[in-house]
C-alpha cells in the first residue's frame, strides 16, 4: 500500500470511527499532523474497556452460573483476574472521576451523579498524560464528566477523538436520536452533534452499543503502530453502556433493560428483564470477543494491554432483581451501597507480551490505581499529588513494593455515608455521626458481622485515619492541604 492511499484509508475510516458517515475529512490524516507531541516508539497500546453496572458476579470467571460470558473468561484465562479489586465510587460520575484523575472520592470535586458537575481546568486526566507522552487517545461511549460547554468535555481532558454520549442521563438511552462527536484532526466539519436518523421518532433502528463496537474496532484498525504514523502507540478507552438500565424506558413500558434481541436467552422461562440483561452482557461479551480478534488479525495483540472492569456493583433498576443471576456474587448490597456488593468489581488484565496467564490474585487495588499504572506502563511520568499508586510491577511478575494502607470511599445520596478498607478490615459509617461498623473481610467477606465493639484499636485507628481522609469539594485541585494522607504508600 502506498502512502497516499494509506492517507485515504486513515481519512475516510476514521470519519466512520468517530462520526458513522463520512461527513468529511481533513487533507491530512491525523496520524501524520506535525503539531502532535513526538510519538512513544514501541510502547504498548493501552485499551480499558468499562462495563456500566456490571457486578461482581456478572461473569463466568467470577462465578456466573446463568450467563454466558466466554470471551471474557478467555480474557481471563490469559492474563490476570483479581478478586479484590474496588470502583471509585458506588455510582457513576464519582467513580469515573475516580478513574481519570487518580484520586479517591474524598480529594474529588465530583463526588456524586448531580447535574452540572463537570472535571476543572486544572485537573490532569489519564488520557492527557498519555496523550502528551505520545500516544493517540480516543474515548468511545459513555462520558458523564462534563456536559457541553462545560470544562470537562472530552476534548478538552486529553481526548483526541469522541464517539458517544457527553452525560450519564442521555447515555442510558440505547436508541438515542444523537451521539456527540469529536476528531478535529480528522474532519473539518465537527462542532457537536451528529443524528441517527434510524432512530428518529422513536423507531430503534441503531443500538448505540452495536455503533460504539464498531468505532473501537475501526479506532484500532486505524491508530494501530505503524511506520505510516511513526509507531505511534494508541489509548482506547471504550465505555459501554451495558448492563445499565433505561429507567425512562422502564418507566414507559414496564422494562427498562433495552436490547435488540433477548437471545440467546429467549427459551428461558426468567422475566423478560432478567432475560434481557444476561444478553446485554452476553452481547458485550462478544464484541469483547471481536475487538481482541481484531488485535490479532492486526498482529499488536502481544504488545497491547487490555484492562476490563465495571464502574460499580450491579442495580435494581429498569425491573431487574440482583438477586436472581446473584450480581454481587454473593457480597452485601448493591450499586450505592459502599458494602462490598456496591464497589467490588471485576478486574482482568491481559498483556500477552509481558503477563503470565492463568493467574488468579487478591491483591488490593481500585480504579483510582489505572491512571499511575498507565503513566508507568507509557513510561511517563503521573501528575503529582495522588490517591493512587503503579501495580505494574505486579502485573508484570515483579515485587510490587508499595501497597495501599487505606482505601477510602464517600457517598452523598443519602446522608453522607463512608467507608475504608484497611488490610483485611473493612469499616462502614452509615450516616454522618454514627459510629463505624467494622467487619474483617478474611473471615467474613460478606459483611453479616459486626465487630467493632471488639476491636477498638483498630477502629480507632481508621477513625484517626478519617480525620485526615478528605477535604471540602474544591479544595485539592493541585495540591493536597498539609493535612492530607496523599498517596499513601507502605513498604
Amino acid at each position: 500500500m502506498n502512502v497516499m492511499s494509506r492517507c485515504r484509508l486513515l481519512s475516510n475510516a476514521t470519519a466512520l470511527t468517530v462520526g458513522l458517515a463520512l461527513l468529511g475529512t481533513s487533507s491530512h490524516s491525523a496520524a501524520q499532523t506535525d503539531d502532535y507531541p513526538p510519538p512513544a516508539p514501541r510502547r504498548p497500546n493501552i485499551i480499558l474497556v468499562l462495563a456500566d453496572d456490571l457486578g461482581y458476579g456478572d461473569l463466568g470467571c467470577y462465578g456466573q452460573a446463568k450467563i454466558k460470558t466466554p470471551n471474557i473468561d478467555k480474557l481471563a484465562e490469559e492474563g490476570i483476574r483479581f478478586t479484590s479489586f474496588y470502583a471509585g465510587s458506588t455510582v457513576c460520575a464519582p467513580s469515573r472521576a475516580a478513574l481519570m484523575l487518580g484520586r479517591h472520592t474524598g480529594h474529588l470535586n465530583i463526588r456524586g451523579n448531580g447535574k452540572g458537575l463537570a472535571l476543572q481546568p486544572e485537573e490532569v486526566t489519564v488520557a492527557q498524560v498519555l496523550k502528551a507522552a505520545g500516544y493517540r487517545t480516543g474515548l468511545i461511549g459513555k462520558w458523564g464528566l462534563g456536559d457541553e460547554g462545560s470544562s470537562g468535555v472530552p476534548n478538552l481532558k486529553g481526548f483526541d477523538e469522541f464517539l458517544g454520549y457527553l452525560n450519564h442521563t442521555h447515555a442510558h438511552d440505547y436508541y438515542t436520536d444523537h451521539l456527540w462527536r469529536y476528531a478535529p484532526l480528522v474532519t473539518t466539519n465537527f462542532d457537536g452533534q451528529i443524528p441517527l436518523t434510524k432512530n428518529v421518532g422513536g423507531r430503534r433502528g441503531e443500538y448505540t452499543h452495536d455503533l460504539f463496537t464498531l468505532a473501537a474496532l475501526n479506532f484500532v484498525q486505524i491508530n494501530k503502530p505503524d511506520r505510516f504514523n511513526r509507531f505511534r502507540p494508541f489509548f482506547l478507552f471504550l465505555a459501554y453502556t451495558i448492563p445499565h438500565a433505561n429507567n425512562e424506558y422502564g418507566r414507559a413500558t414496564g422494562n427498562g433493560m433495552q436490547v435488540p434481541s433477548d437471545e440467546p436467552y429467549s427459551a428461558q422461562p426468567w422475566p423478560a428483564p432478567e432475560k434481557n440483561k444476561a444478553a446485554m452482557i452476553t452481547r458485550m461479551d462478544t464484541d469483547i470477543g471481536r475487538l481482541v480478534e481484531k488485535l490479532k488479525e492486526l498482529k499488536i495483540d502481544d504488545n497491547t494491554i487490555v484492562f476490563f472492569t465495571s464502574d460499580n456493583g450491579p442495580h435494581k433498576e429498569g425491573g431487574v432483581d440482583p438477586k436472581f443471576f446473584n450480581s454481587a456474587g454473593g457480597l452485601r448490597g448493591i450499586k450505592r451501597d459502599l458494602y462490598e456488593g456496591g464497589i467490588r468489581v471485576p478486574m482482568i488484565v491481559r498483556w500477552p507480551d509481558r503477563i503470565k496467564p492463568g493467574q488468579v490474585s487478591d491483591f488490593v487495588w481500585t480504579l483510582w490505581d489505572f491512571l499511575p499504572t498507565a503513566a508507568e506502563v507509557a513510561r511517563t511520568k503521573p501528575p503529582e499529588f495522588l490517591d493512587g499508586i503503579s501495580v505494574l510491577p505486579l502485573l508484570t511478575g515483579r515485587e510490587q513494593t508499595n501497597q495501599h494502607e487505606f482505601l477510602y470511599w464517600e457517598f452523598h445520596e443519602r446522608g453522607f455515608q463512608q467507608a475504608v478498607r484497611m488490610g483485611d478490615w473493612k469499616a462502614v459509617r452509615p450516616q454522618a455521626g454514627e459510629p463505624l461498623e467494622l467487619y474483617h473481610l478474611k473471615a467474613d467477606r460478606t459483611e453479616k458481622e459486626n465487630v467493632a465493639e471488639r476491636n477498638p484499636e483498630v477502629v480507632a485507628k481508621i477513625e484517626k485515619y478519617l480525620a485526615s481522609a478528605r477535604v471540602e469539594s474544591g479544595r485539592w485541585p493541585t495540591k493536597p492541604p498539609p493535612e492530607s494522607a496523599a498517596g499513601e504508600k507502605k513498604p
